[in-house]
């Protein structure tokens, strides 16, 4: 029964020792203000201050909090003591790396409520049954307004190239294990630049120097900021700069979302002949005027066609008709779509149709495109799959209709169309979407030769993958 001005809890006045009516369900317990100042709680390795792993100070020492029940509650008051906004993410597993010293807390149950991660129950300071492979870690909703830097390098614009962070005061690269539209989303939006279009992987922006910082991102497209991302812990990763990976967004390329169609026209074969591109609804040429190998080492890439041969100026296969749509396009060469290389804005040239430019791309036998029918009850019937890259992958079921299946049939000598379901009839495919909006004649020998939207560019999901049924059987 103290006052509250004795010097010593043994100054106040109690029963005799061991005298009493309790039982351990009525414990008595203490919080403490002076630990709860953000002077005894960090967060480290992270990208900012308001990410990274969770370090409390006691003693003097610094040490680690394990991940065990850890959640948002507990997270939420992290990033309040800290004045970091709300809680964003609780990862588990060291996802900022393993910390070194004591494992402080453990079982820490927060209602997330408390000033102060000190006043959260939790296991005995330095009792704990872990190890630092589950030392827990906090991002901050503050994360998205501190940072950290993230820019597009050695595009043709700020809104396409290599993706690179800042860390430690060091550009770095990403990765391109698990890199996709969702990861490439977050990063379009982070930078004002509108919606993701590609998320080209193999350094196709050139390869960085500075070190690989992150590692296996995998977003889920929502967050505001890649920081926000589950990703491995920063510079850990068994990559090279071979993988770095890449971005193109929407933004500042003047065409909204949609990328151009392309096409070779007046050409021996679908992989040489005039450039095409269709801008509104509306098929125009490009002028040759700067016209290089560079500029079509990205047609070929586009259209899937090898790497490029010769790049004809002076309507090489014939003049064509309306809008020349480009001028002085200015490819790097590492571009995946023409679309993405600088130019003049659309429609605005000084040129006339003796000026179209051509391409001769190294894949002359275009037409041995491999084929098979995937799922089906025989050879002759199933899901269409084409082999691009040395990866099978579906074709989508916009504008698919008996002319498309046709050319699929003659080409595996399974006699004749009769059946054309789409809605992935024989079931969804699993790897990627090669071609979208084909577009045959029916009259063509092989696959290859129909026009299409250009290697992985679709709007579309597996559940639209395109069927044949051939009147043959194998």
């Amino acid at each position: 029964n103290c006052t509250g001005e004795e010097g010593d809890l043994l100054a106040c006045r109690v029963p005799a020792w061991g005298s009493h009516n309790c039982n351990h369900g009525e414990d008595a317990g203490v919080v403490c203000a002076g630990n709860s100042s953000s002077g005894s709680l960090r967060l480290r390795d992270g990208p900012h201050r308001c990410a990274g792993r969770v370090e409390v100070s006691r003693e003097g020492q610094w040490g680690t909090v394990c991940d065990d029940g850890w959640d948002l509650r507990e997270a939420s008051v992290v990033c309040r003591q800290l004045g970091c906004g709300p809680a964003a993410a609780a990862p588990h597993g060291a996802h900022f790396g393993p910390g070194s010293g004591l494992i402080w807390l453990d079982d820490v149950s927060c209602t997330g409520t408390e000033a102060a991660l000190s006043q959260c129950p939790a296991q005995p300071w330095g009792h704990s049954n872990c190890q630092h492979r589950e030392d827990a870690s906090v991002v901050c909703s503050a994360a998205a307004r501190l940072g950290p830097g993230l820019r597009l390098a050695q595009g043709p614009h700020r809104c396409a190239g290599r993706v690179e962070v800042l860390h430690q005061g060091q550009w770095g690269t990403v990765c391109d294990d698990g890199w996709d539209l969702r990861e490439a989303s977050v990063v379009c939006r982070q930078l004002g630049c509108g919606a993701a279009l590609t998320a080209p992987a193999g350094a196709a922006f050139g390869q960085g120097l500075d070190p690989i910082w992150l590692d296996k991102v995998a977003c889920s497209g929502e967050e505001e900021a890649l920081e926000l991302c589950p990703a491995k812990p920063w510079g850990l990763h068994h990559c090279s700069h071979q993988e770095d990976a890449s971005v193109v967004c929407s933004g500042e390329l003047g065409w909204g979302t949609e990328v151009p169609e392309l096409r070779l026209a007046g050409g021996p074969h679908y992989c040489a002949g005039r450039v095409e591109v269709s801008r509104e609804g509306q098929w125009g040429t490009v002028c040759d005027d700067g016209w290089d190998l560079r500029d079509a080492r990205v047609v070929c890439r586009q259209l899937g066609c090898g790497a490029a041969e010769a790049a004809p100026g002076g309507a090489r296969f014939g003049q064509g008709s309306g809008q020349i749509w480009l001028d002085d396009v200015a490819c790097t060469g590492g571009e995946e779509t023409l679309a993405q290389c600088p130019a003049r804005p659309w429609g605005h040239s000084n040129c006339q149709h003796r000026e179209d430019a051509s391409v001769v791309c190294s894949d002359v036998n275009h037409g041995e495109l491999q084929l098979r029918l995937a799922q089906g009850p025989h050879g002759c019937a199933g899901r269409v799959e084409v082999l691009h890259r040395q990866q099978w992958g579906t074709v989508c079921d916009d504008g698919w209709d008996l002319r498309d299946a046709k050319v699929v049939c003659r080409q595996l000598g399974c006699g004749t169309a009769v059946g054309t379901p789409g809605g992935a009839h024989f079931g969804q495919g699993l790897g990627p979407i090669w071609l979208d909006e084909v577009e045959c004649s029916g009259l063509e020998s092989s696959f290859a030769l129909c026009p299409h939207k250009g290697w992985g560019l679709h709007n579309c999901k597996h559940e639209e993958d395109a069927g044949v049924v051939c009147s043959g059987w194998p």
